[in-house]
């Protein structure tokens, strides 16, 4: 398994497990979407190491983070993500989100103020979709299933075999922990938690949207649907496209990837990264 060190950092009360690694001046830091946590980032941190300094960490009840009675809400995770960054990062930095880290980025926006010098969003949930209106009742199944997933994950072979998608995307180190951290009952336990935060969420930052961003925002948006997906896949890539170009300084890209960007397409990833630093030119 991979071997980066790490440090326990204490945030309002929990601590979250933190790797930090590459050198020089700049910052970024990453928000893992929901079930999953620091490793998901590995191929892209391996192309920024050299280039900047990069923080990943597992949430409160994730990886190697210390577990959690409570159910924690975006909010909460949102300032967890401030805490950790005011105790581990000294400057300004670029915060780069999957999908429901998404949704604690944009809430955690407010708190980090002016210290946020970009901010990369990855195929992020977007709760003005349609397909969000039903959430409530999507989260419901999605937690029977994981129910079921739970269970089974006690079998090591059956945890690999629900971790099938993430051994074609990621490295087998990085495979491999995901699996002895991740894919255990604990673990689906915790993603259960965060999908009932989601549908928790969506009434909330419908009637009550976070601050938008003021610094230079990216979104990228995948272009490949899951099967039978393709109608809800263009609902939700329209509603970020019109979020994304309302803000100030806005862009919205398409990437030919699947939903896990960070794997599929790495190398653009990084780039975006680079550019929100202001490390090269502007895209050809």
């Amino acid at each position: 398994m991979r071997q980066t060190a790490g440090r326990a950092v204490r945030v309002n009360g929990r601590t979250v497990h933190v790797e930090e690694s590459g050198s020089g001046a700049d910052w970024v830091v990453f928000e893992a979407g929901g079930g999953m946590g620091r490793t998901c980032w590995d191929p892209v941190v391996a192309l920024l190491a050299d280039r900047a300094r990069v923080v990943a960490y597992d949430r409160a009840g994730f990886g190697r983070s210390g577990r959690t009675v409570e159910e924690l809400s975006i909010d909460e995770m949102a300032a967890d993500l401030v805490a950790m960054v005011e105790a581990v990062v000294p400057g300004r930095f670029v915060l780069v989100a999957h999908s429901m880290g998404g949704l604690v980025a944009r809430r955690a926006v407010a708190g980090l103020g002016s210290r946020l010098r970009g901010l990369l969003l990855l195929d992020p949930a977007a709760e003005s979709a349609p397909v969000y209106d039903t959430f409530d009742r999507t989260a419901v199944k999605v937690d029977r299933a994981l129910g079921v997933t739970q269970a089974l994950c006690r079998s090591r072979l059956l945890a690999r075999l629900a971790g099938g998608e993430l051994r074609r995307h990621y490295p087998a180190d990085t495979y491999t922990t995901m699996l002895a951290e991740d894919f255990v009952p604990a673990g689906i336990a915790q993603t259960r938690k965060e999908i009932r935060a989601v549908a928790a969420a969506v009434p909330r930052f419908r009637a009550d949207p976070p601050d938008p961003p003021t610094c230079p925002t990216v979104l990228l948006s995948a272009s490949r649907p899951q099967k039978g997906r393709g109608r809800h896949h263009a609902a939700l890539a329209e509603h970020r496209r019109r979020w994304a170009e309302s803000l100030p300084n806005g862009r919205f890209e398409t990437v030919d990837s699947g939903h896990l960007i960070q794997a599929e397409q790495p190398g653009i990833v990084a780039d975006r990264v680079e550019r929100l630093l202001g490390r090269t030119g502007p895209e050809r």
